[in-house]
Protein backbone atom coordinates (compact mmCIF):
# COMPACT_ATOMS: atom_id res chain seq x y z
CA UNK A 1 0.00 0.00 0.00
CA UNK A 2 1.36 3.20 -1.05
CA UNK A 3 2.61 5.90 1.99
CA UNK A 4 -0.28 8.73 0.41
CA UNK A 5 -2.54 6.28 1.11
CA UNK A 6 -1.50 4.63 4.90
CA UNK A 7 -1.00 8.63 5.58
CA UNK A 8 -4.70 9.59 4.86
CA UNK A 9 -6.07 6.61 6.54
CA UNK A 10 -4.12 7.55 9.92
CA UNK A 11 -4.47 11.25 9.13
CA UNK A 12 -8.60 10.64 9.17
CA UNK A 13 -8.40 8.41 12.14
CA UNK A 14 -6.71 11.17 14.12
CA UNK A 15 -9.53 13.67 13.39
CA UNK A 16 -11.88 11.08 14.90
CA UNK A 17 -9.95 11.06 17.73
CA UNK A 18 -9.11 14.71 18.06
CA UNK A 19 -13.69 14.50 18.23
CA UNK A 20 -13.50 12.22 20.65
CA UNK A 21 -11.48 13.84 22.96
CA UNK A 22 -13.85 16.58 23.03
CA UNK A 23 -17.23 14.62 23.94
CA UNK A 24 -18.55 13.64 27.33
CA UNK A 25 -16.31 11.12 29.44
CA UNK A 26 -17.90 9.17 32.61
CA UNK A 27 -15.27 7.84 34.63
CA UNK A 28 -15.06 3.98 34.59
CA UNK A 29 -14.53 1.90 37.07
CA UNK A 30 -10.84 1.00 36.19
CA UNK A 31 -7.76 2.16 37.40
CA UNK A 32 -6.05 5.10 35.19
CA UNK A 33 -2.78 4.17 37.31
CA UNK A 34 -2.37 1.03 34.99
CA UNK A 35 -2.14 2.87 32.19
CA UNK A 36 1.20 4.89 34.08
CA UNK A 37 3.75 2.45 33.40
CA UNK A 38 6.06 0.40 30.30
CA UNK A 39 3.98 -2.78 30.47
CA UNK A 40 1.77 -3.66 27.68
CA UNK A 41 -2.11 -2.51 28.67
CA UNK A 42 -4.40 -4.66 27.18
CA UNK A 43 -8.20 -3.56 27.77
CA UNK A 44 -10.44 -6.08 26.80
CA UNK A 45 -14.43 -5.86 26.23
CA UNK A 46 -17.69 -6.13 24.17
CA UNK A 47 -17.27 -4.31 21.08
CA UNK A 48 -18.78 -0.47 21.34
CA UNK A 49 -18.53 -0.77 25.50
CA UNK A 50 -15.94 2.27 25.57
CA UNK A 51 -12.52 0.54 25.80
CA UNK A 52 -11.07 3.77 23.36
CA UNK A 53 -13.09 5.98 24.49
CA UNK A 54 -11.49 4.91 27.95
CA UNK A 55 -7.49 4.59 26.95
CA UNK A 56 -8.28 8.01 24.85
CA UNK A 57 -9.30 9.74 27.86
CA UNK A 58 -6.47 8.67 30.76
CA UNK A 59 -3.71 8.73 27.61
CA UNK A 60 -4.39 12.69 27.06
CA UNK A 61 -4.21 13.26 30.61
CA UNK A 62 -0.59 11.57 30.80
CA UNK A 63 1.47 12.95 27.86
CA UNK A 64 0.95 12.48 24.13
CA UNK A 65 0.73 9.48 21.84
CA UNK A 66 0.18 7.96 18.97
CA UNK A 67 -2.46 6.02 17.57
CA UNK A 68 -4.30 3.62 14.97
CA UNK A 69 -7.35 2.44 14.79
CA UNK A 70 -7.50 -1.65 13.26
CA UNK A 71 -11.40 -2.05 12.70
CA UNK A 72 -10.86 -0.17 9.67
CA UNK A 73 -10.83 -2.61 6.33
CA UNK A 74 -8.46 -0.10 4.77
CA UNK A 75 -5.89 -0.48 6.93
CA UNK A 76 -5.79 -3.96 7.87
CA UNK A 77 -4.98 -5.02 4.88
CA UNK A 78 -1.46 -3.60 5.27
CA UNK A 79 1.47 -6.39 4.79
CA UNK A 80 4.50 -4.27 6.12
CA UNK A 81 3.35 -3.09 9.53
CA UNK A 82 6.38 -1.15 9.60
CA UNK A 83 4.56 1.34 7.14
CA UNK A 84 2.32 2.23 9.52
CA UNK A 85 4.62 2.31 12.55
CA UNK A 86 6.34 4.87 10.24
CA UNK A 87 3.39 6.94 9.01
CA UNK A 88 2.89 7.09 13.28
CA UNK A 89 5.90 8.31 13.64
CA UNK A 90 5.52 11.41 11.34
CA UNK A 91 2.19 12.29 12.23
CA UNK A 92 2.40 12.09 15.38
CA UNK A 93 6.36 13.37 15.73
CA UNK A 94 7.94 10.26 17.06
CA UNK A 95 5.64 8.94 20.37
CA UNK A 96 7.08 6.51 22.34
CA UNK A 97 3.35 5.70 23.63
CA UNK A 98 1.09 4.21 20.91
CA UNK A 99 -2.72 3.13 21.06
CA UNK A 100 -3.96 0.17 18.81
CA UNK A 101 -7.78 0.05 19.01
CA UNK A 102 -9.55 -3.47 18.02
CA UNK A 103 -5.91 -5.08 17.69
CA UNK A 104 -7.76 -8.37 16.66
CA UNK A 105 -8.12 -7.51 13.20
CA UNK A 106 -4.63 -7.91 12.71
CA UNK A 107 -3.28 -10.74 11.09
CA UNK A 108 -0.23 -11.84 13.82
CA UNK A 109 -0.76 -9.00 16.13
CA UNK A 110 1.15 -10.82 19.22
CA UNK A 111 4.42 -10.89 16.87
CA UNK A 112 4.38 -7.12 16.19
CA UNK A 113 3.51 -5.98 19.93
CA UNK A 114 6.06 -7.91 20.98
CA UNK A 115 8.65 -6.21 18.61
CA UNK A 116 7.30 -2.91 19.61
CA UNK A 117 8.01 -3.26 23.10
CA UNK A 118 11.33 -4.91 22.48
CA UNK A 119 12.01 -1.53 21.07
CA UNK A 120 11.04 0.43 23.55
CA UNK A 121 7.70 1.83 22.75
CA UNK A 122 5.19 1.84 25.80
CA UNK A 123 1.46 -0.06 24.15
CA UNK A 124 -2.10 0.22 24.85
CA UNK A 125 -4.22 -2.35 22.84
CA UNK A 126 -7.60 -2.70 22.65
CA UNK A 127 -10.01 -5.88 21.79
CA UNK A 128 -13.17 -7.11 21.51
CA UNK A 129 -12.19 -10.89 21.79
CA UNK A 130 -12.24 -12.47 24.68
CA UNK A 131 -9.37 -14.35 23.37
CA UNK A 132 -7.23 -11.50 24.72
CA UNK A 133 -8.06 -12.93 28.40
CA UNK A 134 -5.17 -13.26 30.36
CA UNK A 135 -4.70 -17.25 29.93
CA UNK A 136 -4.72 -16.73 26.48
CA UNK A 137 -2.24 -13.18 26.45
CA UNK A 138 0.39 -15.27 28.58
CA UNK A 139 0.72 -17.51 25.64
CA UNK A 140 1.19 -14.52 22.97
CA UNK A 141 3.01 -12.18 24.76
CA UNK A 142 6.46 -12.36 25.62
CA UNK A 143 6.47 -9.23 27.97
CA UNK A 144 4.89 -8.27 30.57
CA UNK A 145 1.72 -6.82 30.40
CA UNK A 146 -1.45 -5.96 32.53
CA UNK A 147 -5.19 -6.44 31.90
CA UNK A 148 -8.04 -4.16 32.14
CA UNK A 149 -11.64 -4.94 31.70
CA UNK A 150 -14.11 -2.64 30.43
CA UNK A 151 -17.54 -3.58 29.99
CA UNK A 152 -21.18 -1.59 28.98
CA UNK A 153 -21.73 0.94 32.00
CA UNK A 154 -22.27 -0.86 35.56
CA UNK A 155 -25.09 0.11 37.54
CA UNK A 156 -22.81 2.71 39.81
CA UNK A 157 -21.44 3.66 36.13
CA UNK A 158 -25.01 4.50 34.28
CA UNK A 159 -26.39 6.64 37.49
CA UNK A 160 -22.76 9.15 36.92
CA UNK A 161 -24.57 10.01 33.75
CA UNK A 162 -27.65 11.51 35.39
CA UNK A 163 -26.90 15.59 35.62
CA UNK A 164 -28.14 15.96 39.05
CA UNK A 165 -25.04 14.99 41.99
CA UNK A 166 -27.33 13.56 44.30
CA UNK A 167 -30.43 11.15 43.45
CA UNK A 168 -32.47 10.24 46.50
CA UNK A 169 -32.92 6.23 46.37
CA UNK A 170 -36.53 6.87 45.01
CA UNK A 171 -34.73 8.58 41.79
CA UNK A 172 -31.76 5.32 42.20
CA UNK A 173 -34.93 2.94 41.91
CA UNK A 174 -36.95 5.07 38.80
CA UNK A 175 -33.21 4.73 37.16
CA UNK A 176 -33.15 0.75 38.13
CA UNK A 177 -36.34 0.42 36.25
CA UNK A 178 -34.52 1.74 33.06
CA UNK A 179 -31.32 0.64 33.39
CA UNK A 180 -32.74 -3.12 33.97
CA UNK A 181 -34.39 -2.83 30.57
CA UNK A 182 -32.27 -0.98 28.50
CA UNK A 183 -28.77 -1.91 29.50
CA UNK A 184 -25.60 0.05 30.11
CA UNK A 185 -24.36 0.56 26.74
CA UNK A 186 -22.88 4.26 26.72
CA UNK A 187 -23.53 5.42 23.32
CA UNK A 188 -27.69 5.62 23.68
CA UNK A 189 -26.99 6.89 27.15
CA UNK A 190 -24.70 9.62 26.72
CA UNK A 191 -26.05 10.95 23.03
CA UNK A 192 -29.72 10.05 23.73
CA UNK A 193 -30.65 8.00 20.50
CA UNK A 194 -32.71 5.11 20.28
CA UNK A 195 -31.33 2.53 22.15
CA UNK A 196 -33.44 -0.40 20.40
CA UNK A 197 -32.18 0.54 16.84
CA UNK A 198 -28.64 0.88 17.85
CA UNK A 199 -28.06 -2.63 19.86
CA UNK A 200 -30.00 -4.50 17.32
CA UNK A 201 -27.41 -2.76 15.03
CA UNK A 202 -24.94 -3.32 16.82
CA UNK A 203 -26.09 -7.06 17.78
CA UNK A 204 -26.19 -8.01 13.84
CA UNK A 205 -23.13 -6.12 13.35
CA UNK A 206 -20.87 -9.03 15.85
CA UNK A 207 -22.35 -11.57 14.59
CA UNK A 208 -21.46 -11.06 11.19
CA UNK A 209 -18.54 -8.81 11.44
CA UNK A 210 -16.72 -10.52 14.44
CA UNK A 211 -18.24 -14.53 13.92
CA UNK A 212 -19.64 -15.33 10.43
CA UNK A 213 -16.73 -12.92 8.42
CA UNK A 214 -13.71 -13.93 11.04
CA UNK A 215 -14.43 -17.47 11.22
CA UNK A 216 -16.26 -17.78 7.54
CA UNK A 217 -19.17 -19.81 8.23
CA UNK A 218 -21.38 -20.57 5.63
CA UNK A 219 -24.34 -21.63 6.81
CA UNK A 220 -24.88 -17.91 8.43
CA UNK A 221 -28.55 -18.24 9.33
CA UNK A 222 -27.43 -21.43 11.68
CA UNK A 223 -25.77 -19.25 13.59
CA UNK A 224 -28.81 -16.63 13.40
CA UNK A 225 -30.94 -18.76 14.88
CA UNK A 226 -28.90 -20.25 17.78
CA UNK A 227 -28.18 -16.81 18.45
CA UNK A 228 -31.59 -15.45 18.87
CA UNK A 229 -32.33 -18.81 20.34
CA UNK A 230 -30.01 -18.20 23.18
CA UNK A 231 -31.43 -14.41 23.77
CA UNK A 232 -34.69 -15.88 24.08
CA UNK A 233 -33.93 -17.88 26.70
CA UNK A 234 -31.31 -16.47 28.79
CA UNK A 235 -30.96 -17.54 32.61
CA UNK A 236 -32.19 -20.95 31.33
CA UNK A 237 -29.86 -24.18 31.34
CA UNK A 238 -29.24 -25.42 27.65
CA UNK A 239 -28.21 -28.57 25.84
CA UNK A 240 -26.24 -29.00 22.80
CA UNK A 241 -28.14 -31.69 21.16
CA UNK A 242 -31.65 -30.05 22.28
CA UNK A 243 -30.17 -26.38 20.59
CA UNK A 244 -28.55 -28.19 17.18
CA UNK A 245 -32.27 -29.91 16.48
CA UNK A 246 -34.12 -26.52 17.20
CA UNK A 247 -31.69 -24.33 15.12
CA UNK A 248 -31.07 -26.53 12.30
CA UNK A 249 -27.28 -26.75 12.95
CA UNK A 250 -25.53 -30.32 11.76
CA UNK A 251 -24.65 -31.20 15.12
CA UNK A 252 -24.25 -30.53 18.98
CA UNK A 253 -20.33 -30.18 18.09
CA UNK A 254 -21.27 -27.29 15.83
CA UNK A 255 -23.85 -25.71 18.40
CA UNK A 256 -20.93 -25.84 20.84
CA UNK A 257 -18.42 -24.57 18.85
CA UNK A 258 -20.76 -21.65 17.58
CA UNK A 259 -21.17 -20.58 21.52
CA UNK A 260 -17.75 -20.51 21.80
CA UNK A 261 -17.85 -17.90 19.02
CA UNK A 262 -20.71 -16.30 20.42
CA UNK A 263 -18.18 -16.28 24.05
CA UNK A 264 -15.26 -15.12 22.24
CA UNK A 265 -17.18 -11.95 20.75
CA UNK A 266 -18.88 -11.07 24.18
CA UNK A 267 -22.11 -11.11 23.52
CA UNK A 268 -23.40 -14.32 25.96
CA UNK A 269 -21.29 -16.22 28.55
CA UNK A 270 -22.48 -19.24 30.24
CA UNK A 271 -22.21 -20.75 33.76
CA UNK A 272 -21.56 -24.22 34.94
CA UNK A 273 -23.24 -26.24 37.60
CA UNK A 274 -21.66 -26.75 40.57
CA UNK A 275 -20.65 -30.28 41.65
CA UNK A 276 -18.37 -31.72 43.56
CA UNK A 277 -16.61 -34.08 40.76
CA UNK A 278 -15.08 -32.95 37.93
CA UNK A 279 -16.69 -35.39 35.78
CA UNK A 280 -20.40 -34.37 37.06
CA UNK A 281 -19.55 -30.94 36.63
CA UNK A 282 -18.47 -31.25 33.20
CA UNK A 283 -21.47 -33.55 31.55
CA UNK A 284 -24.04 -31.06 33.49
CA UNK A 285 -25.98 -28.01 31.39
CA UNK A 286 -24.65 -24.74 31.66
CA UNK A 287 -26.75 -21.88 31.67
CA UNK A 288 -27.11 -18.89 29.28
CA UNK A 289 -26.79 -14.85 29.89
CA UNK A 290 -26.28 -12.27 27.81
CA UNK A 291 -23.85 -9.51 28.73
CA UNK A 292 -26.37 -6.44 28.15
CA UNK A 293 -30.23 -6.39 29.29
CA UNK A 294 -30.02 -3.97 26.30
CA UNK A 295 -29.69 -6.61 23.74
CA UNK A 296 -32.69 -8.66 25.68
CA UNK A 297 -34.82 -5.87 25.32
CA UNK A 298 -33.71 -4.82 21.96
CA UNK A 299 -34.10 -8.72 20.34
CA UNK A 300 -37.00 -9.29 22.09
CA UNK A 301 -40.49 -10.64 20.74
CA UNK A 302 -42.85 -9.75 23.56
CA UNK A 303 -43.94 -6.47 24.84
CA UNK A 304 -43.65 -6.73 28.56
CA UNK A 305 -40.11 -7.33 29.69
CA UNK A 306 -39.95 -10.06 32.20
CA UNK A 307 -38.60 -8.55 35.25
CA UNK A 308 -37.34 -11.47 37.07
CA UNK A 309 -35.15 -12.89 33.89
CA UNK A 310 -33.91 -9.42 33.02
CA UNK A 311 -32.62 -9.09 37.48
CA UNK A 312 -30.61 -12.44 37.34
CA UNK A 313 -28.84 -11.66 34.02
CA UNK A 314 -28.05 -8.40 35.60
CA UNK A 315 -26.99 -9.87 38.51
CA UNK A 316 -24.57 -12.87 36.58
CA UNK A 317 -23.09 -10.06 34.40
CA UNK A 318 -22.01 -7.98 38.00
CA UNK A 319 -20.72 -11.20 39.04
CA UNK A 320 -19.08 -12.41 36.09
CA UNK A 321 -16.66 -9.43 35.88
CA UNK A 322 -15.52 -10.39 39.23
CA UNK A 323 -15.10 -13.69 37.78
CA UNK A 324 -13.03 -12.31 34.55
CA UNK A 325 -11.11 -10.24 37.31
CA UNK A 326 -9.89 -13.09 38.61
CA UNK A 327 -11.34 -12.88 42.51
CA UNK A 328 -13.93 -15.80 42.30
CA UNK A 329 -14.85 -18.80 40.21
CA UNK A 330 -18.94 -18.75 39.20
CA UNK A 331 -21.57 -21.55 39.42
CA UNK A 332 -25.41 -22.15 39.33
CA UNK A 333 -26.40 -25.32 41.81
CA UNK A 334 -29.24 -27.84 41.33
CA UNK A 335 -30.02 -31.10 43.06
CA UNK A 336 -31.49 -34.50 42.29
CA UNK A 337 -35.35 -32.50 43.40
CA UNK A 338 -34.43 -29.91 40.59
CA UNK A 339 -34.49 -27.52 43.35
CA UNK A 340 -31.58 -24.46 42.48
CA UNK A 341 -29.66 -21.94 43.59
CA UNK A 342 -28.82 -18.88 41.02
CA UNK A 343 -25.09 -18.18 41.74
CA UNK A 344 -21.99 -19.87 43.57
CA UNK A 345 -19.29 -18.25 44.22
CA UNK A 346 -16.34 -20.18 44.99
CA UNK A 347 -12.88 -18.59 46.28
CA UNK A 348 -9.86 -21.10 46.13
CA UNK A 349 -11.32 -24.35 47.38
CA UNK A 350 -14.24 -22.82 49.99
CA UNK A 351 -17.74 -21.88 48.41
CA UNK A 352 -18.15 -18.08 49.82
CA UNK A 353 -21.93 -17.26 49.10
CA UNK A 354 -24.48 -18.38 47.84
CA UNK A 355 -26.90 -15.88 45.91
CA UNK A 356 -30.63 -16.20 44.82
CA UNK A 357 -32.08 -13.44 43.11
CA UNK A 358 -36.18 -13.03 43.22
CA UNK A 359 -37.69 -10.14 41.93
CA UNK A 360 -40.92 -10.67 43.61
CA UNK A 361 -40.35 -11.90 46.76
CA UNK A 362 -44.28 -11.33 47.96
CA UNK A 363 -45.82 -14.39 47.27
CA UNK A 364 -45.26 -17.08 50.33
CA UNK A 365 -45.24 -20.07 48.00
CA UNK A 366 -42.14 -18.23 46.01
CA UNK A 367 -40.31 -17.35 49.04
CA UNK A 368 -40.29 -21.01 50.08
CA UNK A 369 -39.53 -22.66 47.34
CA UNK A 370 -36.05 -20.04 47.14
CA UNK A 371 -35.30 -20.12 50.81
CA UNK A 372 -35.83 -23.73 50.23
CA UNK A 373 -33.06 -24.34 47.77
CA UNK A 374 -30.96 -22.10 49.84
CA UNK A 375 -31.00 -24.12 52.72
CA UNK A 376 -30.25 -27.14 51.27
CA UNK A 377 -27.59 -25.57 49.50
CA UNK A 378 -26.10 -24.11 52.09
CA UNK A 379 -25.83 -27.69 53.42
CA UNK A 380 -24.50 -29.08 50.71
CA UNK A 381 -21.55 -26.69 49.99
CA UNK A 382 -21.28 -26.19 53.89
CA UNK A 383 -21.52 -22.00 53.50
CA UNK A 384 -23.93 -20.10 55.65
CA UNK A 385 -23.27 -16.88 53.82
CA UNK A 386 -26.82 -16.64 51.68
CA UNK A 387 -28.24 -13.33 49.99
CA UNK A 388 -31.22 -13.24 48.68
CA UNK A 389 -31.77 -10.30 46.02
CA UNK A 390 -35.10 -8.96 45.63
CA UNK A 391 -37.11 -5.71 44.15
CA UNK A 392 -37.53 -4.32 47.60
CA UNK A 393 -37.34 -6.61 50.18
CA UNK A 394 -35.17 -5.78 52.80
CA UNK A 395 -34.26 -7.86 55.99
CA UNK A 396 -32.04 -10.12 57.58
CA UNK A 397 -34.15 -13.64 58.65
CA UNK A 398 -32.84 -16.64 60.51
CA UNK A 399 -34.72 -19.39 59.25
CA UNK A 400 -35.65 -22.55 60.05
CA UNK A 401 -35.93 -25.94 57.44
CA UNK A 402 -35.60 -29.69 58.59
CA UNK A 403 -33.45 -28.81 61.13
CA UNK A 404 -31.11 -26.83 58.41
CA UNK A 405 -31.26 -23.13 60.49
CA UNK A 406 -29.21 -20.39 58.85
CA UNK A 407 -29.74 -16.35 58.56
CA UNK A 408 -30.44 -15.40 55.12
CA UNK A 409 -30.19 -11.76 53.59
CA UNK A 410 -32.62 -9.87 51.79
CA UNK A 411 -31.31 -7.27 49.88
CA UNK A 412 -33.08 -4.84 47.02
CA UNK A 413 -31.14 -5.17 43.97
CA UNK A 414 -30.43 -1.33 43.11
CA UNK A 415 -28.81 -1.52 46.71
CA UNK A 416 -26.50 -4.87 46.19
CA UNK A 417 -25.40 -3.46 42.39
CA UNK A 418 -24.17 -0.02 44.14
CA UNK A 419 -22.43 -1.98 46.87
CA UNK A 420 -20.98 -4.58 44.07
CA UNK A 421 -19.50 -1.89 41.93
Amino acid sequence: MAENTIRDILLIQKRELEDRIKERYIERNGSPNKLNNNLIKVIIGPRRAGKSFFAIHLLNKVSSFGYANFDDERIIDITDYDDIINMINVIYKNPKLILFDEIQNLNKWELFVNRLQRQGYNLVITGSNSKLLSKELSTHLTGRHIQLNIFPFSFSEFLQTNELKELTNSEIKEKLVYYLTNGGYPEPIIKKIDTKEYLLTLFNSIIYKDIIKRFKIRSAQAIENLAMQLISNVTKEFSYNTLSKITKCKSAHTVEKYISYLEESFIFFTIPCFSFKTKEQISANKKIYCIDNGFIHAKATTFSPNMGMLCENLVAITLKKHEINGTIHLYYWKNQQKEEVDFVLQQGTCIKELIQVCYNINNPKTKEREIRALLKASKDLKCNNLILITNEYEKEETTTWFGIKRKIKYIPLWKWLLERK
